[in-house]
């Protein structure tokens, strides 16, 4: 929409935003966490590959954001890497302690309750690698993403990757359900950024766009990016 008043739509989303707080998403997450076994045991296609490109890069500590119930934390575990899990979800962080406590793994999980909108609780160039599945298409502005891409670059060492994955507007949700801008839209009680290459291009600013992939997953399907990216080296 281009100039005019705002439409009914955008109106709505505005004042339900001024209403909800900003953890009303937060407590719609730990209901769908609570849940044991939400997304299985099986670790995503983007976690398998990414292991292996991480792998590839002699890359040990990994950084993984929107962790969820570690189903790719423990992929990553297993093939030998040392996960700081990183999610704002009690009930995700609680069921990734939980498990890794129980656990014998090559590698390690260490489990952090933190809200990606806010700095990472990291030093300088901790990590080798970042990952993160549909974390980045949360609802977090595109202010807010720059933010968290800077955080990222800050956090990994010189040469490090990452991989996030992002759902896009060709995915079929696109548009609907209620809009909150900024390419926004509420489905379910869950708020989608979607990514276009526009801000895929904006948030590699700093780092070397070495691959943006397009995938579908799920029976809808969800149709994402899958993008490969490096701080670096000088």
């Amino acid at each position: 929409m281009s100039g005019g008043a705002p439409s009914d739509e955008l109106l709505s989303a505005a004042l339900r935003r001024a209403v909800e707080p900003a953890d009303g998403q937060r407590r719609r997450w730990d209901e769908a966490l609570a849940r044991p076994g939400r997304y299985g045991d099986a670790p995503s296609a983007p976690a398998q590959w990414a292991a292996a490109r991480f792998a590839e890069a002699g890359a040990h500590e990994l950084l993984e954001l929107g962790a969820g119930q570690g189903r790719d934390s423990f992929h990553f575990a297993q093939l030998g890497f040392d996960v700081h899990a990183v999610d704002f979800a009690c009930p995700g962080v609680k069921a990734l302690r939980k498990r890794a406590g129980a656990a014998t793994l090559p590698g390690s999980v260490h489990a952090l309750r933190h809200d990606c909108r806010d700095p990472l609780p990291f030093a300088d160039e901790s990590f080798d690698a970042c990952y993160s599945h549909m974390l980045y298409c949360m609802d977090l502005s595109t202010d807010e993403l720059d933010r968290l891409s800077a955080e990222v670059r800050r956090v990994l060492r010189p040469g490090g990757l990452q991989v996030y994955t992002a759902r896009t507007t060709a995915d079929p949700d696109y548009g609907a359900g209620a809009a909150h801008g900024d390419d926004r839209h509420e489905s379910n009680g869950f708020v989608v950024h979607f990514f276009g290459r526009e801000l895929v291009q904006r948030l590699a600013r700093g780092f070397e766009l070495l691959e943006v992939a397009e995938f579908e997953e799920g029976d809808l399907p969800r149709r994402l990016f899958r993008v490969t990216q490096r701080r670096p080296a000088v």
